[in-house]
């Protein structure tokens, strides 16, 4: 487990780097070719918007499975204890109050509102796919929390003498 954690650490930073590196080196290419280009048609995707295009789905992917890891230890334990909900609640406004302002700036003419749409599509899926992940966190700590309530009733029950106030005979 370690091990291919470790390798893909590695993968995930050399990949940053080299988009960190390739990205930059784009926008130059591209200010000095528009200089040459004479018209460029508004429909083709060019390589910094398709680089912005994979580097927002691989964003999508990352944040979408930063939930799961959280949903599933919770759910083995049976328990939210050790998580902080503000975290959660806090992301939930976040990723609520993002989601809204793409969609509230969507242009008012169809054929740029389907545009627009795809364009912001893995962003729109990475805020309201982990605010939807984020209200089974919440579903887990309202239920994991009766259910430590009723536990420790129980518990406290079971370590109450049996006899109280007896005289011994």
């Amino acid at each position: 487990g370690s091990k291919s954690l470790k390798n893909f650490c590695i993968t995930w930073i050399v990949v940053c780097i080299a988009l960190c590196v390739i990205l930059p080196c784009q926008l130059l290419l591209r200010n000095q070719d528009q200089s040459t280009v004479i018209e460029r048609s508004n429909n083709s995707l060019d390589m910094i918007e398709t680089s912005g295009f994979i580097c927002g789905y691989i964003s999508c992917v990352f944040y979408l499975g930063s939930r799961f890891p959280q949903l599933y230890k919770n759910f083995r334990r049976r328990s939210t204890e050790g998580t902080s909900y503000l975290l959660f609640a806090l992301a939930m406004m976040g990723n609520c109050t993002y989601g809204l302002s793409i969609v509230l700036k969507m242009p008012a003419t169809e054929y740029f509102r389907t545009l627009y749409f795809l364009h912001h599509l893995p962003w729109l899926i990475g805020s309201f796919g982990v605010l939807f992940l984020d209200i089974f966190v919440t579903v887990q700590f309202i239920l994991y929390r009766q259910q430590k309530e009723r536990q420790s009733d129980l518990v406290a029950l079971e370590v109450e003498p049996l006899l109280v106030n007896e005289e011994t005979a």
